[in-house]
């Protein structure tokens, strides 16, 4: 799991005084680029290399209010299969409380072919920081989806 925080500010919120619902896909997006720069694979790094992550598929669960000042924790937990993709599912937590949950399918993008990538996870461990990435990159598990 890794966990990253953001604290709302008041132009991401409603006017209910909530956090605005596109940007809980933000948080999440912060949460993927904070994960891939700590694993040593920048958004540069990545393009450079002819490669791009790439969202297939995002959901939202809303479960609390998010409101201006409130510290949330984004905590990602990052599955490989065997396949082309694989998920990075999100928690937004305030302290204990989960306040909502982003289900995503993801590939890496072939920036030359302009499909996805056959080993998403041994690409990425490639270019990875060697003493971060395959303790980020993790091990292939049967949860991941296989497409």
């Amino acid at each position: 799991m890794f966990t990253t925080t953001v604290t709302v500010r008041g132009y991401e919120t409603d006017a209910n005084g909530h956090v605005n619902h596109a940007v809980y896909h933000q948080y999440g997006e912060h949460g993927r680029t904070e994960f891939l720069r700590v694993a040593g694979l920048d958004v540069p790094d990545l393009t450079a290399a002819g490669l791009g992550p790439v969202i297939l598929e995002s959901t939202v669960r809303f479960l609390a209010e998010l409101r201006v000042g409130d510290v949330v924790e984004v905590a990602l937990d990052v599955r490989f299969g065997e396949g082309k993709t694989f998920r990075m599912d999100t928690e937004l937590r305030r302290g204990e409380q989960v306040c909502a949950t982003l289900t995503g399918v993801m590939g890496l993008l072939d920036h030359a072919t302009r499909r996805l990538v056959a080993d998403p996870r041994g690409r990425m461990l490639a270019l990875a920081d060697p003493e971060t990435g395959p303790q980020l990159l993790g091990e292939p598990s049967e949860a991941a989806p296989e497409k």
